[in-house]
């Protein structure tokens, strides 16, 4: 409720504008007191000193919450496991930073939900993205000075339902193991080009590649290849090669053939429409297709990190990938700075 009010009756109320300072002496003009600041009785000689004895103030009712207190609520509910947030608030907003390392995940639904309230809001980076520890992924607020409580306690249901909607997952550091399918790099009449980049793209998300293995395209040796890296306690398999439709493209047969369950066979991706996903057990195999030769960047590199954050793949969240999956391939690549794997 707008009211006006005498200075010294105005502690605990909460200003409805902005009051500038003008100071000619120094030439200083600026703002002394910003909309939506709570009054104190230390501020009582300042605003006196501005020429100030009446004021225009809210009186807050008890279904209703200030913009800052709502803030915190909503900070509260919003933010799970490996988001942090500071308890300064500023005119009802709060930002959200990656606690750690690692995969920023966004409960997309519940966001939507949470904005179609429409007293408050929520603006994230896009789901699935690789951050940095103290990156800013987020930001809410309360749009109006004041709030009804009941909008606020909406919101915050809607995020405990949804158990938070942001979280950072940790990338598990496994240790990996290639092998790399092909009679014409088996027999040495060209040289490999998969191990630099794959072992590379491995690296840098934390894992170790632990053994690299050449095979011809025979069904035999690839299965027993695979097995070998099983045994000796692989907990993630790349394969390169070997994944197109030619007769001679049998790294699939291999995969299958050591009782691996094929989750998916082509990407809604490009580059990377013949990708693979299989699990033998837990342990998650990945097909990278030749396009991870000519690409710098592939369905391998949208998929990788979620492997790496837990996630099981499965058709379901390939399909997914389709909405933004095409690469323009631009003379330059400015990835993860583009539109590239962010649709889903």
């Amino acid at each position: 409720m707008l009211k006006k009010i005498r200075v010294e009756d105005a502690i605990g109320t909460i200003l409805v504008h902005d009051i500038t300072e003008v100071n000619l002496n120094r030439e200083f003009k600026g703002r002394a007191f910003k909309k939506g600041h709570i009054i104190t009785e230390k501020d009582i000689p300042k605003l006196l000193n501005l020429g100030k004895e009446n004021l225009y103030v809210l009186e807050i009712a008890e279904d209703e919450l200030h913009e800052n207190d709502a803030a915190l609520l909503l900070a509260q509910g919003i933010a799970g496991n490996g988001i942090h947030f500071s308890d300064e608030v500023s005119e009802g907003k709060i930002n959200f930073y990656a606690g750690r390392n690692g995969l920023l995940r966004i409960k997309v639904n519940a966001l939507e939900k949470f904005n179609l309230l429409g007293e408050v809001m929520c603006a994230t980076r896009h789901n699935n993205t690789l951050v940095k520890k103290d990156e800013l992924v987020a930001a809410t607020r309360a749009i109006p000075l004041i709030i009804k409580r009941k909008v606020v306690d909406t919101a915050v249901k809607i995020t405990l339902d949804s158990e938070k909607i942001l979280e950072v997952l940790p990338l598990q550091p496994l240790k990996a193991g290639v092998v790399i399918t092909g009679n014409e790099v088996y027999k040495g009449r060209i040289k490999d080009g998969f191990e630099a980049i794959i072992t590379k793209k491995i690296r840098i998300l934390g894992c170790t590649v632990e053994n690299i293995l050449f095979a011809p395209d025979n069904v035999e040796i690839i299965a027993n290849h695979l097995n070998n890296l099983i045994e000796s306690g692989t907990q993630l398999i790349i394969t390169t090669g070997g994944m197109s439709v030619d007769p001679d493209d049998v790294t699939r047969q291999g995969i299958q053939k050591i009782g691996a369950k094929i989750e998916a066979y082509g990407s809604s991706v490009l580059p990377g429409a013949m990708f693979l996903v299989a699990y033998f057990h837990d342990i998650p195999i990945l097909g990278v297709p030749a396009a991870a030769l000519h690409y710098k960047i592939t369905v391998f590199d949208l998929i990788l990190p979620r492997i790496l954050a837990g996630e099981k793949i499965g058709r379901a969240e390939i399909a997914k990938l389709g909405h933004g999956g095409l690469c323009k391939d631009c003379r330059k690549c400015v990835y993860p700075l583009c539109y590239f794997g962010k649709g889903s």
